[in-house]
C-alpha cells in the first residue's frame, strides 16, 4: 500500500510525523518558535509572531488524533492530486495553501476581533488538497463523515466547506481554526484557476 504514495506526498508525511516526534520531546520550545502566533498575543504576554510561522504552523499538531487525521486525509487524497499536478506544482500548491491559510486565520482573528491563539496543523494544506481533488474529479464517490451516504466529490467538497464556515461564523467548535481549513480551500482555488489561465494563453 505504502508504494501507492508519490514521492512528495510521502515525503511531506514523513515531515508532519517527525516534526509531531519533536514537539514531543521539546514541546513547549518548539511551539513557541514555530506555531502561528497572532501579533495581538504578544500585547498579552505571549510570544512574538515571527513570519516564519506562516510555514512552519503546517507541520505541527496539537494531538496524535490531529495528526492521524490530516495525514490520513494526506494518504487518501494528495498522491491523486500530486499524479495530476506533478510533484514540483504539487509541492508549490501545498505550501501555498500552508501560508494562505495562516493569513486567513491572522485577517480573520484582526478584523473579527476573535481571541487569539496559536495555531497549528496541516488542515489549511489538507483542505485545499481536497479542493484539488473534488475539481479534478467532481464524480467521484466519497462519504462525509458521520453521514454514512456516498456523494459525488465535488458535493462532499461542497458541504464541508459550507460546514467550516457555519463552524467559523458561528464559533460552535472552540478550538479549531475553521476560517485557516476555508484559506486553504480559497488559496488552492485561485491557484488552480491562475494555473489554468496560464495554460490557456500558451496554448
Amino acid at each position: 500500500m505504502l508504494d501507492r504514495i508519490t514521492p512528495i506526498n510521502k515525503t511531506l508525511i514523513l515531515i508532519n510525523v517527525i516534526v509531531f516526534g519533536l514537539q514531543y520531546l521539546a514541546g513547549h520550545l518548539v511551539n513557541v518558535q514555530f506555531a502561528l502566533w497572532p501579533p495581538q498575543i504578544e500585547r498579552m504576554g505571549g510570544p512574538p509572531f515571527q513570519v516564519w510561522q506562516l510555514l512552519t504552523y503546517g507541520f505541527m499538531h496539537g494531538s496524535f488524533m490531529h495528526l492521524f487525521f490530516n495525514m490520513f486525509a494526506l494518504f487518501m487524497f494528495g498522491s491523486d492530486v500530486e499524479r495530476l499536478f506533478g510533484s514540483k506544482r504539487y509541492l508549490t500548491y501545498y505550501l501555498v495553501c500552508v501560508i494562505g491559510a495562516a493569513l486567513m486565520h491572522l485577517i480573520v482573528v484582526r478584523i473579527a476581533n476573535l481571541p487569539p491563539a496559536p495555531v497549528v496543523g496541516a488542515s489549511g494544506a489538507v483542505f485545499g488538497i481536497l479542493l484539488a481533488f473534488g475539481m479534478a474529479w467532481p464524480n467521484r464517490k466519497l462519504i462525509l463523515l458521520p453521514i454514512p451516504i456516498p456523494m459525488p466529490a465535488w458535493l462532499f467538497v461542497t458541504l464541508y466547506g459550507l460546514l467550516e464556515l457555519y463552524l467559523g461564523i458561528t464559533q460552535t467548535a472552540q478550538g479549531v481554526a475553521h476560517f485557516a481549513h476555508l484559506g486553504g480551500m480559497a488559496t488552492g482555488f485561485v491557484l488552480i484557476r491562475y494555473w489554468r489561465a496560464q495554460a490557456r494563453r500558451r496554448s
